[in-house]
Formats: structure tokens, C-alpha cells, sequence
């Protein structure tokens, strides 16, 4: 394995890193190699097994990317909800969310089935992350996490961690250094998991002795499955519930912490209403949606939390708990329709 790492850095140095005629450069910075957290960096992975003169090859030849910076500077989820929902809930996207179901509905069922997640939050989760497969990211995921991890400094040592479990990842699953490309934050294939994330979650649902979340829909698949499974979904439970208010004392409970902690009575006291009947020992988080007629509240039960483990922004849980809703509505629909005709 350390001579596959060592052979693809090797290429890397010969060829460049993929993109960087277009690219643009954040500028000021001084080399890499002369920075005191990039020396210390590699001295880390030495001592983890990694050839200290590949890696100081490596980042010679870096270069940090402008448009990374940019984009993950504004992203999507800072949007208000009212602008962020069509990105996402479309009738195309609810369309090809019910073909991509029918097309792997074995698979999609094995699963299920394995890892105790419905069909369709599966089905959701790739429709929103990559359309369902046909958008994995076009940013080299090197680059992107050389460039974050120590060009962007509000997370930093997030992105420099996940920079080691990538390069940790090349060797212990063969995977290209530099033909793998994803998002502007770094994440991979079909399901788009980060490298910790891949190393922790990813299954082998093919059977073929590796884990391939960029070209096997077994491996991406199941793969988002047990990441739901291991983070505690609850098969069949509810997601999500709107709530009636008076007045808005109920700003007083909104958190980013998006566990059901908030009991009835709390939420009694706050002037929040369930709109339909809930277990009187039923705990929930609260979120506030802006639309376009004003705000709407809704209620998170436990498996909302575990939709915001795989992207913490609640606009992105809602989004995939709405169309995970819809597609498997239209499915019913649709196949109602055929067994009429």
C-alpha cells in the first residue's frame, strides 16, 4: 500500500495537480514548505508510516485555489430557506428520484433492509447531493483540502484533518490522489462523504473487497445506509412536524443544536403548538423556516438530528426530508397509475 501512496505522489509531482492552468491562487501567502504548520503537518504523517520526501514533494508543487476559498465562503445553506428550497425541491429532481428508485429498487431494498433506513431517504440524500450520481464535484480533492486546511483559517484544522484521512485513504483503498475530484469542501462520490467519513462509514456492499463510493452504486449506496444506521435513524419514525405559534416567544428555543430536547410543555410555555397529535412524552428540536409569506416553525424529532449528522445546516435536513416526502409520493402515484391502465 505505502508504495501504491508513494508511486501516485510521484505522478503528482510529474503532472501537476489536475486544474491548475485555470485556476486562481490566493495570493501573499508564502510557499508552502515554508510555513512552520505545513512542516509540522508532514513530521505527523512521518511519523505515521508516510515517505517524508514524497510528501515535502507534494506540497512544493501545491498551490492554493482562490474559487475554494470563494465558494465555501458563501455556500448555499446560508441562503434563507425561501431561496434554498427550489434548489433542491423541483419536480425534475422528485422525477428522477423515483426513476433512480425504480432502476436500483433491489439494491435500494437490500439496504433498507440491511441497515434499518427507509428507501427513500436514501433515494434523497444522493438526488441531493449529486442528482443522483451525475454531479460528484469537479474541484481535485488534494488541492481543495491542501487549500482549506491551510489557506482558510475558520476551519483549518477541521480541513487539515481530513486532509490526513484523505492522503490515509489513498493508501489504504488504491484510490487515484490525483484523477479523485469532489466538492469545494473535499467531499467524494455518489453519497459525496468526506474522507473521515469514508474511512468510517463506507461498507463494501458489492462484495468486491473495496470500497468505491465513486463508481460502484452497491458500495455508494449502502454506504449512505449504514452512515444513517451508525448515527441512530429510526426506521419509520417521523422527521419533521409543523408547528402552530403565538407570538414569538419561541425564538427564546431556537439553538443550532438540533437534538429533541424540548418537551410539550416547554413548548406550551413558549406559545408552540404541535399540529397534530404527538405522545405526551414526545421531545423535539425547533426550527424557523423563512418563506416568502414569512416564518414557519417545525418541529425536529430524533431523526431530523440524524439527517444534520450528515450536513448540520437544518435547511439542508429539511430539504431531504421534504423531497425524500415527495419522491415517495409520486412513486406511490405513479405506480397506482400503472396498475390502473
Amino acid at each position: 500500500m505505502m508504495k501504491r501512496l508513494i508511486a501516485v505522489v510521484c505522478a503528482a509531482v510529474l503532472l501537476g495537480f489536475a486544474g491548475h492552468a485555470q485556476a486562481r491562487y490566493v495570493a501573499g501567502e508564502p510557499p508552502y514548505l515554508q510555513r512552520e504548520e505545513v512542516q509540522s503537518f508532514i513530521s505527523e504523517l512521518v511519523a505515521e508510516g508516510f515517505d517524508e520526501a514524497q510528501l515535502r514533494e507534494l506540497f512544493a508543487n501545491a498551490r492554493p485555489q482562490q474559487r475554494v476559498i470563494d465558494l465555501i465562503s458563501a455556500p448555499a445553506e446560508a441562503r434563507p430557506w425561501k431561496t434554498y428550497r427550489p434548489i433542491f425541491i423541483t419536480q425534475q429532481r422528485i422525477n428522477e428520484g423515483v426513476a433512480f428508485w425504480q432502476e436500483h429498487e433491489a439494491l435500494i431494498l437490500r439496504a433498507s433492509r440491511a441497515f434499518q433506513v427507509n428507501p427513500e431517504i436514501i433515494v434523497s440524500i444522493i438526488g441531493v447531493e449529486t442528482s443522483y450520481g451525475r454531479n460528484q464535484g469537479n474541484f481535485p480533492v488534494l488541492d481543495t483540502l491542501m487549500t482549506l486546511g491551510f489557506d482558510y483559517p475558520p476551519r483549518a484544522n477541521f480541513f487539515r484533518s481530513e486532509l490526513a484521512h484523505f492522503l490515509r485513504l489513498v493508501r489504504e483503498e488504491g484510490i487515484d490522489l490525483l484523477a479523485t475530484r469532489g466538492s469545494y469542501a473535499g467531499a467524494m462520490g455518489r453519497g459525496q462523504f468526506i474522507s473521515s467519513s469514508y474511512r468510517a462509514y463506507a461498507v463494501d456492499f458489492s462484495g468486491d473487497g473495496r470500497r468505491d463510493l465513486m463508481n460502484s452504486w452497491p458500495d455508494a449506496i449502502g454506504s449512505v445506509a449504514n452512515y444513517f444506521q451508525r448515527h441512530g435513524w429510526a426506521m419509520g419514525e417521523p422527521v419533521a412536524l409543523r408547528a402552530d405559534v403565538d407570538g414569538e416567544r419561541y425564538k427564546e428555543l431556537l439553538s443550532r443544536d438540533y437534538r429533541a430536547r424540548i418537551s410539550l410543555q416547554t413548548l406550551a410555555e413558549h406559545g408552540v403548538t404541535p399540529t397534530r397529535p404527538v405522545p405526551e412524552d414526545a421531545q423535539f428540536s425547533i426550527i424557523e423556516l423563512e418563506t416568502e409569506s414569512g416564518f414557519e416553525v417545525w418541529l425536529g424529532y430524533p431523526n431530523f438530528y440524524v439527517i444534520t449528522r450528515y450536513n448540520r445546516s437544518p435547511l439542508y435536513a429539511m430539504a431531504v426530508y421534504e423531497l425524500a416526502s415527495l419522491i415517495r409520493k409520486e412513486r406511490i402515484t405513479q405506480s397506482a397509475v400503472g396498475e390502473s391502465q
